[in-house]
């Protein structure tokens, strides 16, 4: 073979391997570009109050919640549904709470909307970003299903660690709904809780361990902290409580004032905000025995405890993220799922049945509150106060039950402690994580005509390219078992009595009237026309039954 033959093939051959060397590169920048998207960290909290934390005002010591404040937006008008099973259907699905399966908590039949699951006409977050090469994480509650499909392990998790039931012991496997056990599982697996293990401790080790699995691959994550904390039995170790001792000792209705007041200076409500009468349900402080007032002042500081222990478990996974350097391309997202809880299932007048069944296992003993054998809920006293200054709490569509906390730090976030006061809805947070991982919602998935999302991506307003997320001809609108409401740029209709009649609703101007006191549909009946229209439109779309269907399965905590 001649010299010039020899070199040619030569030169092809470099010429070949210089070729693919660059493919080689540019494939693995492409990869690395998409692995340099960012983690998302979903954090729940269950039944916080409104004014709770610090950097909305509150007393309850909450640094590391301040802290991701401080570094980004606070959110004073952001709205869930009115109990737990709802909004984590919506919030997971990015739809309304019947699409999703989810139309009465604890109910399960056939019928559209009411199958007590999350169904195939939906996506979930997890599953579109499990597809797109994230890591998908989840520990806490799930209360979207039982049955082994309905596992959050076959909804797109790549690992979970999960109670299925609406709530439980926080230190034991023992069921705070019912006799026996409380359901947990493992990666789809039926697994039981460790005795001793503290709920929104162990959680968080939880989300530590698969997040460190993984951290050598290079791929984005989404972790889902579903806390079953300040939710009851109020139940905290006393290194936590025993801070608050004192503090409450002037009662539910001086904490309200106080929280009112504090709303006020944090800048997250306007200052002529006046709060609205109480629950018929809650009894005047000075009413009460001195033995009642020292029980009471304990469920508060119990509660203050588990939202101390709270933060102090998000500070120890954000300290974690900064040891392994994945803190600043860290999306966090911290939320309360709905507003404060106002039940208490050991009151032998409200619920003969049920307290009979839990003080075979439970007292509410005043020596005894805040043990794993303690079953302590603070009521509507003191979610009252918790949901300061709005009207009523969780279970009801008022501003009480859904205008929650919500706080935005992390990439994309040029907003630097900010309060936002615009709407805003879980709705928005789907749409927003997929515009950060660079996703599409589909239209098919696994040959499933899917529902579009109702709500907006939050990136253009986070990132300070716009300053609107909702225009006011944006509807939003939920209805569980007869609470309902429908929201239309600032005009609100509310119904709060069952069983569910459209006249009930009332209408209301949140523009200048957030604790919705002042009833103008007689005054403004073509605004009240108009979105009654809205509402029948809805109503229709997701086919709201009032009754809703008799129930193949139900549970008690409707």
């Amino acid at each position: 073979m001649s010299n010039y033959k020899t070199s040619t093939i030569k030169h092809f051959i470099l010429y070949v391997l210089l070729v693919a060397f660059l493919i080689s590169c540019a494939g693995k920048e492409k990869k690395k570009e998409i692995n340099k998207r960012p983690n998302i960290v979903l954090i729940v909290a269950d039944d916080l109050g409104f004014g709770d934390i610090g950097c909305y005002g509150g007393d309850i010591e909450t640094p590391n919640i301040d802290n991701l404040a401080t570094k980004g937006i606070k959110f004073s008008s952001f709205h869930t549904a009115p109990m737990c099973a709802p909004t984590r259907a919506m919030l997971l699905s990015g739809t309304d709470n019947h699409i999703a399966g989810m139309g009465g908590q604890g109910l399960v039949t056939t019928e559209f909307g009411y199958e007590g699951k999350l169904t195939n006409r939906i996506v979930t977050i997890p599953a579109l970003l499990r597809d797109s090469g994230y890591h998908t994480y989840i520990a806490g509650k799930w209360h979207l299903g039982k049955e082994p499909k309905s596992n959050p392990h076959q909804k797109g998790f790549e690992h979970s660690f999960v109670l299925l039931e609406g709530a439980g012991n926080h230190y034991n496997n023992l069921s705070v709904l019912k006799k026996g056990n409380s359901n947990y599982t493992e990666d789809g697996e039926p697994t039981v809780w460790k005795e001793g293990d503290y709920s929104t401790d162990f959680y968080t080790s939880k989300i530590i361990e698969y997040i460190d699995g993984n951290k050598e691959d290079d791929q984005p994550f989404f972790a889902f902290a579903t806390y079953t904390s300040p939710h009851w039995p109020l139940q905290v170790d006393k290194k936590h409580w025993e801070k608050y001792k004192g503090q409450y000792d002037d009662g539910y209705e001086k904490l309200r004032e106080r929280r009112l007041n504090s709303l006020k200076k944090a800048g997250i409500i306007p200052d002529y905000v006046n709060a609205p009468p109480n629950h018929e349900r809650v009894m005047p402080w000075d009413s009460l025995s001195n033995d009642q007032k020292m029980k009471e002042v304990r469920k508060m500081e119990l509660y203050a405890g588990m939202v101390d222990n709270l933060d102090h478990n998000i500070g120890r996974l954000i300290t974690y993220l900064k040891e392994i350097d994945e803190y600043e391309n860290t999306l966090f997202v911290f939320m309360s799922d709905n507003g404060a809880a106002n039940r208490d299932f050991i009151d032998g007048d409200r619920y003969k049945e049920l307290s009979k069944i839990l003080r075979e296992n439970y007292n509410d003993d005043y020596d005894n509150m805040g043990n794993a054998n303690s079953y302590i809920s603070y009521g509507p006293q003191w979610a009252e106060a918790g949901s300061s200054p709005f009207r009523y709490y969780k279970d009801y569509a008022t501003q009480g039950g859904i205008n929650t906390t919500m706080v935005i730090s992390g990439p994309r976030v040029s907003r630097k402690n900010e309060i936002h006061h615009g709407f805003t809805s879980l709705l928005d947070l789907a749409p927003t994580f997929y515009e950060l991982a660079d996703i599409k919602h589909p239209k098919e998935y696994h040959g499933n005509e899917i529902y579009p999302l109702k709500g907006n991506s939050l990136i253009p307003f986070i990132s300070g390219s716009s300053d609107l997320i909702h225009d006011s001809n944006y509807v939003f609108a939920i209805e569980h078992y007869g609470h309902a409401m429908l929201r239309k740029g600032d005009w609100k209709i509310t119904n709060f009595i069952r069983p569910f009649k459209v006249e009930n609703f009332g209408l209301y101007d949140l523009s200048n009237d957030i604790t919705e006191q002042n009833d103008l549909k007689t005054k403004e009946p073509e605004k009240y026309k108009e979105l009654l229209n809205e509402w029948d439109t809805f109503s229709k779309e997701i086919r709201i039954q009032t009754p809703p269907p008799k129930p193949k399965v139900e549970t008690i905590e409707k």
